[in-house]
């Protein structure tokens, strides 16, 4: 059963605002406050479970709670027995494999980024489909140059770290709700980090986001130029405008040369969430049996995210940005700031890389929902 998040959804909307207008100690500010009302969320569910638990497996595994293997239960019961976690902890196999799962299934985006789990491996080789065959003659010399469609990406240069305060009082129920505990911390802490970069990400120590271009002489990333303004006008007017979109994403250049790709079915939508139920509505019918039916021409799916800024929508096609992570580090005790009273913080760090394969992976437009004066 999914967390209800209180307080840390309002967090985690400052911490947004924060990266996106606030100097680095408000920032670091806003992230302490995120993680600490995360704690306290997390906490709070557990403990509500807790006094409702029952002991038989099937029926905690009808309402979430999954029931550890005996590696992941041998793990946090040391855990457990020792307060805490040991230097040379790294999480179980499976324990990181429950993770990534939890995020691609409770964050929609992510899985619509196209979010690759490459466990411990931290490179993987990526090929350029068109030129990868190449016809020739029957007994002609081979045609083409193979290495030129493929191409290695290294995924330890970037590494995403979670903070998990762990409550003295948390350590006396157990290694499966500690497991629960941790697996939830990581996940939520790991889903804001991977958004950020994913979506707003500057290049720096970070993801290129889709938000962002690089320029292929410099390698600088810089903003998106908006491609023009959309107002989603019902009926033929969003058809219209949908339709320019997708003609823009269906082309793009290729060692100097404009070429065309198919689209169908690859386009997805992201506005920040305060313009997310203005466009809904505005692609929202009631149907003959008086049913409010919600659909985008051309099969767009939709998504919000925070780190999309407000009054702009971005468009992205998925298979087009590599989005993966793979290998980790052992937990570390957390010494320097951000202390919690009867709870020791540990970090949690995860290799994770992410970048458009193009400039035209994505576009942005500036929205225009409201009709100006005198239209």
């Amino acid at each position: 059963m999914a967390i209800r998040f209180h307080n840390f959804e309002e967090a985690k909307v400052n911490f947004a605002t924060a990266t996106q207008e606030g100097n680095e100690e408000q920032q670091a500010k806003a992230l302490n406050a995120m993680m600490e009302s995360l704690a306290s969320d997390v906490e709070k569910d557990i403990m509500n479970k807790v006094n409702t638990q029952m002991s038989d497996n099937a029926v905690m595994q009808a309402r979430g709670l999954n029931v550890l293997t005996s590696e992941e239960h041998t793990f946090f019961n040391t855990v457990v027995e020792d307060g805490g976690f040991k230097e040379t902890d790294t999480l179980p196999k499976t324990t990181q494999e429950r993770v990534f799962k939890d995020l691609v299934d409770e964050h929609p985006l992510l899985d619509a980024i196209g979010l690759q789990n490459l466990g411990a491996v931290t490179e993987f080789i990526y090929s350029n489909p068109e030129g990868a065959a190449v016809w020739g003659p029957l007994f002609g010399d081979i045609q083409g140059q193979l290495n030129a469609n493929f191409r290695k990406e290294t995924i330890s240069q970037l590494k995403l770290t979670a903070f998990i305060p762990i409550a003295k009082d948390m350590l006396k129920l157990g290694p499966v709700w500690i497991e629960r505990y941790v697996r939830t911390m990581i996940k939520e802490a790991m889903a804001v980090g991977l958004e950020k970069g994913f979506v707003a990400g500057s290049g720096q120590n970070q993801p290129i986001g889709l938000l962002k271009d690089v320029n292929s002489d410099t390698g600088a990333v810089s903003d998106k130029t908006s491609e023009g303004s959309l107002t989603f006008k019902r009926g033929e007017a969003m058809i219209d405008e949908l339709t320019g979109v997708a003609e823009k994403l269906a082309t793009h250049t290729v060692n100097g040369k404009e070429k065309v790709r198919k689209i169908e079915n690859k386009i997805s939508m992201v506005v920040n969430p305060k313009n997310h139920f203005r466009i809904k509505g505005k692609a929202t019918i009631q149907n003959a049996s008086g049913l409010y039916v919600t659909n985008y021409p051309l099969n767009i799916k939709s998504y919000e995210s925070i780190f999309v800024p407000e009054g702009k929508v971005l468009f992205f096609l998925k298979g087009e940005y590599i989005a993966a992570m793979g290998g980790t580090e052992p937990i570390k005790k957390y010494e320097q700031t951000m202390a919690l009273e009867d709870a020791t913080v540990y970090i949690a760090k995860q290799f994770a890389t992410g970048k458009p394969l193009d400039n035209d992976a994505a576009v942005v437009y500036d929205l225009q929902l409201t009709e100006p004066a005198g239209a």
